[in-house]
């Protein structure tokens, strides 16, 4: 069977994809690239945003017109909040939530019989991570999120956090130390509640994962502002593996809205993480998730919003327009802003972000940083990324692919474009 994937959504998703197709690939399976002719076409799909259903829907449609005669799985949260949407869309074989998405190689070699039931409450966990990429690994340390943030759809998507034990996720670690890959990055919906259905936590985690051979680089993908203690912090400027990368939502810039939108932290404290980790680690990359146009955000809010952004000592933004998500409990609450608004504070936040991306990089110009080097070829060069999260660029060289070596950073050598998309 030839068999093709399209992922859509955050790395977590990336990290899960593979681990399905890897059940196909491991029973001989051929998998090609999504765009080509295949037997059956997966598609992990996003319910992030009203935008993210619609790219899902396109993924579905375009693997349908590839190959009409083809079976089309969709899979993920897109399907678990919207199944009957989907049902609609002819063409589509099966549609598996996050519960049993899993099971798709069962279901489709006929292992297991075929019950349509993505509205099922994910429960289960595994460990799981991409492959295909020797140099960099996304890999899945948690999965759910009991915070029911007022905007949001991912728990009802996803479910409850939950996480399998320190000792699990070491030996899905050792599996990846034995791919060859260097670099890992630890993903979740929240990723600091590891551990806390076990009794564990996620500093005890970060230790041990320290202690691996072979794995030369980990960042953590996003971690909320009220859970990097200060330990986690102390641990990562002083720890072997841990690069000076964070990424920490902020959502909004003032008190009422983060509390209208069930936040844990106040603009102080989120400050004061931010002063405290560049205390410790002047040159980290520091991002901040924010967003655009949530209901009840006056405008004179919005302008304090950008002044308070503009003071932090952060890297850059990953900038959201806000999306209305149904069952959340956001639809309830204050005035609804004008979409046309939204995109205009939404515009406004990426000109700070890019000046905020332009002011990092350069302030890094002529400083040495150590570079993992990708083996994608550019016109002779290659790429790579910086421990603090600045992409940079050198002549090809065969040897140097999976290598870290260190570079002084130049405007020649520095290819970052100071633009974050979303």
């Amino acid at each position: 069977m030839i068999i093709a994937a399209h992922t859509l959504g955050c790395k977590l998703n990336f990290a899960e994809t593979s681990a399905i197709v890897h059940r196909f690939v491991e029973a001989g399976h051929t998998l090609v690239d999504f765009h080509q002719k295949a037997d059956l076409y997966i598609v992990n799909t996003c319910t992030v945003t009203a935008v993210a259903e619609k790219k899902c829907r396109t993924a579905i449609r375009q693997a349908i017109a590839l190959n009409p005669e083809a079976q089309v799985a969709v899979v993920g949260c897109f399907a678990q909040n919207n199944a009957a949407q989907i049902s609609r869309i002819k063409g589509v074989t099966y549609i598996l939530g996050n519960e049993n998405k899993h099971r798709l190689y069962e279901i489709v070699t006929g292992i297991e019989d075929y019950s349509e039931q993505p509205s099922t409450q994910p429960v289960s966990f595994e460990p799981a991570f991409s492959s295909g990429d020797r140099t960099r690994v996304f890999f899945k340390i948690q999965d759910g999120c009991d915070y029911f943030c007022t905007y949001c759809a991912i728990p009802f998507a996803r479910g409850r956090s939950r996480s399998a034990t320190i000792d699990e996720t070491l030996a899905a670690a050792h599996r990846i130390a034995a791919t060859g890959a260097k670099e890992v990055v630890l993903t979740g919906v929240n990723t600091g509640t590891f551990g806390q259905n076990n009794g564990e936590s996620l500093i005890d985690l970060l230790r041990k994962l320290d202690c691996i051979d072979g794995i030369l680089r980990y960042r953590i993908s996003s971690i909320e502002p009220n859970l990097l203690t200060d330990d986690i912090i102390d641990f990562v400027a002083s720890s072997r593996a841990f690069l000076p990368h964070f990424h920490i939502p902020l959502q909004a810039g003032s008190d009422r809205v983060l509390s209208l939108m069930h936040r844990r932290y106040t603009i102080a404290d989120y400050a004061a993480k931010i002063d405290l980790i560049r205390s410790k680690m002047p040159d980290a990359c520091i991002a901040a998730d924010i967003m655009a146009g949530f209901n009840g955000e006056t405008e004179t809010e919005f302008v304090q919003v950008c002044r308070y952004v503009e003071s932090l000592p952060i890297s850059y933004l990953h900038v959201f327009t806000y999306s209305e998500r149904p069952n959340t409990a956001a639809l309830r609450l204050g005035e609804k802003i004008p979409v046309a608004v939204r995109r205009e504070h939404s515009r406004e936040l990426h000109r700070i972000s890019d000046e905020k991306r332009k002011s990092f990089v350069e302030s890094q110009i002529g400083l040495t940083r150590p570079v993992l080097w990708e083996s994608t070829c550019h016109s002779g060069s290659m790429q790579g990324w910086t421990d603090n999260y600045i992409r940079v660029q050198r002549p090809f060289e065969s040897s140097a692919v999976n290598t870290v070596s260190s570079i002084k950073l130049d405007t020649n050598n520095i290819v970052d474009n100071f633009s974050v998309e979303n």
